[in-house]
């Protein structure tokens, strides 16, 4: 476990360089500590849309839907790059039930999202307590990050549609998510799906003490 992590440190160390390390170390640790944001609450109908208005800038990338570790060692082998070394948390999140959603570009992971069909998967990238109920075919989606070099080429907003694609095929009829009311990308790139609003949150955890306010909009 040492190793692995210690092999994923040093690629993140040579890949992105010492002060992305230390920011992304601070985000591995900081939830075990601390955590606090406003938040708008999601709810994305499930629906057929055209993927030709959500393709990226970028021409050459190729998309991969993993939904075990297994499968994720047979996309290292036949790629050469293994995305649970820049994400740490993957490994983790594949063997409790989450579904990854990673494009690659020129080789190598430019961005990762994640899918959540059970709540025990939902808390392996998403800590917040607000509702989805899983047992009337909702889901929930987060986790999404994309490699800086990579950012404002619109692959933020191909992954979430490919995301709605696949819930569409399984039959799934609501997707929630909460997004941090300053992350000015992320509600740009949720507002092109036309999602409702349904609630306004607030978080804070300190050590073993959480506050959790949520109010319905409309």
């Amino acid at each position: 476990m040492l190793g692995e992590l210690f092999i994923r440190v040093k690629d993140i160390l040579m890949t992105e360089g010492a002060l992305t390390l230390l920011r992304r170390i601070f985000e591995y640790v900081k939830p075990l500590f601390f955590e606090y944001g406003n938040y708008y609450l999601y709810e994305h109908k499930i629906e057929e849309r055209d993927e030709a208005d959500f393709l990226p800038e970028i021409k050459e990338f190729i998309l991969r839907i993993i939904h075990t570790n297994e499968e994720a060692d047979g996309l290292a082998k036949t790629m050469g790059v293994d995305f649970r070394r820049r994400f740490i948390r993957s490994g983790s999140s594949l063997y409790r039930g989450a579904v990854a959603f990673c494009i690659f570009v020129n080789g190598e992971i430019a961005h990762i999202s994640w899918v959540a069909l059970s709540q025990d998967a939902k808390n392996t990238f998403d800590s917040l307590p607000y509702r989805v109920d899983f047992l009337n075919k909702e889901v929930c989606t987060g986790g999404t990050v994309t490699v800086p070099k990579y950012r404002g080429k619109g692959l933020m907003t191909y992954g979430y549609f490919k995301r709605l694609q696949y819930l569409e095929e399984k039959g799934i009829k609501v997707s929630r998510n909460a997004v941090d009311k300053n992350n000015a990308a992320s509600n740009m790139a949720q507002a092109k799906f036309t999602p409702r609003i349904y609630a306004e949150a607030r978080y804070l955890k300190l050590l073993f003490w959480k506050y959790w306010r949520q109010e319905l909009v409309g």
